[in-house]
């Protein structure tokens, strides 16, 4: 019903800045909830952000905070992913996932929808 694609990922510096994208197509994501969820090497997915509906409405894993912020272009269909002051332990898979219920969440279970994922890469 709902396919997301990532984009944007890369190799970045530490101290870089690096903007992700999610397109979605299939229908409109304008009543979902969208986030951003990531992977490492050898760790449990970890939610990082995500944005209600609204767009009003945004969470964020602490460690990420001050740093990304999520936006969305209901317009689009798209979902942002703004990424600042990177750090070698931002690298990981990003995966764009997205959410009927159109409230913010982080248990990536809750999630109905998931794009296949894009490599970020922070080099010291």
């Amino acid at each position: 019903q709902v396919q997301l694609v990532e984009s944007g990922g890369g190799l970045v510096q530490a101290g870089g800045s690096l903007r992700l994208s999610c397109a979605a197509s299939g229908r409109a994501v304008s009543n979902y909830a969208m986030a951003w969820f990531r992977q490492a090497p050898g760790k449990e997915r970890e939610f990082v952000a995500a944005i209600s509906w609204s767009g009003r409405g945004t969470s964020y894993v602490d460690s990420v905070k001050g740093r990304f912020t999520i936006s969305r272009d209901n317009a689009k269909n798209t979902v942002y992913l703004q990424m600042s002051s990177l750090k070698p332990e931002d690298t990981a898979v990003y995966y764009c996932a997205a959410d009927g219920r159109g409230v913010v969440s982080s248990p990536w279970d809750t999630y109905d929808y998931w794009g296949q994922g894009t490599q970020v890469t922070v080099s010291s």
